[in-house]
């Protein structure tokens, strides 16, 4: 039995009026609000995404998050110039990397580390795909069967990682 957290509007007028609420909330709910933030939801359509967006954007989450990147990269470098072992009981639950490919990429994830580390600001779009590639164990870090290529969508986080790009979006173009 899956049990799913709603927030009816009335509830988010609560929230709207304690910031301290939703930061806490934009914490907890971090996995979900990155996915709506990277798929393009505007983070001023709801409190919980503003206070999801402030958060990720800082320079010390984005640094934070680049280090990640860098293990990520050491991990798969060591994992592809050793043998596969084994999996031992204590790395059971452990995702396996595609770490060739990650290597293949390793030029577009020194990109994508120097936007995340760089004090410029960025939008917080760019800032959820990278955290989204990093941390979906169904996406192409993970899944040799991801519909999507690394490449693709480290392109994609890069691209919306540009600092000459807009923070807020504005209403397209006709």
């Amino acid at each position: 039995m899956r049990h799913t957290l709603e927030l009816a509007e009335p509830n988010l007028a609560i929230i709207g009026s304690r910031p301290f609420v939703a930061r806490v909330l934009a914490r907890v709910l971090g996995a979900s609000l990155d996915e709506s933030l990277a798929a393009g939801s505007a983070p001023e359509s709801s409190s919980l995404l503003a206070a999801r967006a402030r958060d990720i954007v800082s320079l010390r989450r984005r640094t934070s998050m680049a280090g990640n990147w860098d293990h990520l990269l050491r991990v798969a470098r060591r994992s592809a110039r050793t043998p596969p072992v084994p999996r031992s009981a204590a790395l059971a639950g452990a995702i396996p990397l595609c770490a060739d490919r990650i290597v293949a990429a390793e030029a577009a994830i020194r990109e994508l580390i120097a936007r995340l580390s760089a004090p410029l600001p960025v939008p917080a779009r760019g800032v959820a795909m990278a955290h989204v590639l990093l941390t979906d164990a169904t996406g192409p870090v993970y899944n040799r069967r991801s519909p999507v290529t690394l490449a693709a969508a480290l392109d994609a986080a890069i691209t919306q990682l540009d600092p000459a790009l807009p923070l807020i979006p504005g209403p397209p173009r006709p």
